[in-house]
């Protein structure tokens, strides 16, 4: 005997939804957001804010709102005009030389050779040595016109040695930060290379390209955008070169190596003119992004012509 089975009905309810608090992907940015707005755009307002006042520290309740006469100060006198030349001559001074002796370099570590991993070891260690420790060794271990090795070299030579930062102030700096900043350039130019297909050069080669022609229609085609980031990034770190010239020469002899950061730490720190100095730090925001952009432009024309 069988029992025929009773039919069921089943009731299902939709599950009661939880209740709390329920954060959306935009609310979770936010703490994010307002960090960076707090840490970054805060601190520069103000100093535009202070831009405006006639504030020196030794008067702290003494502060007259001047407008922009701190910034006509910095713009007409002619020995702010060096300042301003001499930042750029060390920015793009120094731009120029790690482009060039990092593509080189870049160029001669993409190649395979005994001994290749431990040379671009010993190149890299440059780019990690803090700024005040790489003017130390320079000024007393290689400049010093007594005891450096670029005398005792003159001197093996049979030449009188030569005080370089005495006589070559700018040009002692510029050598100094590009053999800081040339490992950067490097290993940007490098990983570049590395990116670039070999059947590109093997059917340059077949076809009879020379290496100079290999160079000018492919790699540096290849390069641009790596170039682009060198550019970039180390425009505005030279704009803000401080500890080297701290370290090394003080910004002298008079205003030779004398460069916008310099100035505002002089302004600041010295003379206690906050006024004077918070302008100076914001034409100097202006100067880099300014700087930036004309240099991103030009490269961007050098890749079209280049047919990139």
């Amino acid at each position: 005997m069988t029992v025929a089975a009773t039919p069921t009905t089943v009731t299902t309810t939709a599950p009661t939804p939880k209740r709390g608090l329920r954060l959306t992907p935009a609310a979770l940015i936010w703490p994010a957001l307002l960090y960076l707005i707090t840490t970054t755009q805060v601190p520069f307002f103000m100093t535009v804010y202070y831009s405006f006042f006639r504030y020196n520290l030794v008067e702290p309740d003494n502060r007259p709102f001047v407008g922009l006469a701190n910034y006509a100060n910095l713009l007409t006198n002619p020995e702010n005009f060096r300042i301003v030349v001499n930042t750029l001559v060390l920015a793009l001074g120094t731009l120029l030389l790690t482009l060039i002796i990092g593509g080189a370099m870049a160029l001669l570590l993409n190649r395979d050779f005994p001994g290749r991993a431990l040379l671009r070891t010993v190149m890299i260690s440059s780019f990690l040595v803090m700024p005040i420790v790489t003017a130390v060794i320079w000024k007393n271990m290689l400049l010093n016109p007594v005891s450096g090795f670029f005398s005792w070299v003159t001197l093996r030579l049979g030449l009188q040695p030569v005080d370089f930062l005495a006589q070559y102030p700018m040009g002692s700096v510029i050598a100094m930060i590009t053999w800081e900043w040339m490992p950067f350039a490097m290993l940007i130019l490098l990983t570049g290379l590395q990116s670039l297909p070999d059947d590109q050069l093997e059917a340059a080669r077949l076809d009879g390209a020379s290496p100079l022609q290999e160079f000018q229609h492919i790699v540096l085609p290849h390069w641009s955008q790596a170039i682009q980031v060198v550019v970039l990034m180390e425009t505005i770190a030279l704009l803000q070169v401080y500890g080297e010239i701290y370290g090394s020469t003080s910004g002298g002899p008079g205003l030779a190596t004398t460069n916008l950061p310099y100035f505002i730490y002089q302004k600041a720190f010295a003379e206690y003119n906050i006024g004077l100095a918070s302008a100076a730090g914001v034409l100097t925001v202006v100067l880099t992004n300014i700087l930036a952009v004309y240099l991103l432009r030009f490269m961007s024309r050098s890749k079209s012509s280049l047919g990139g």
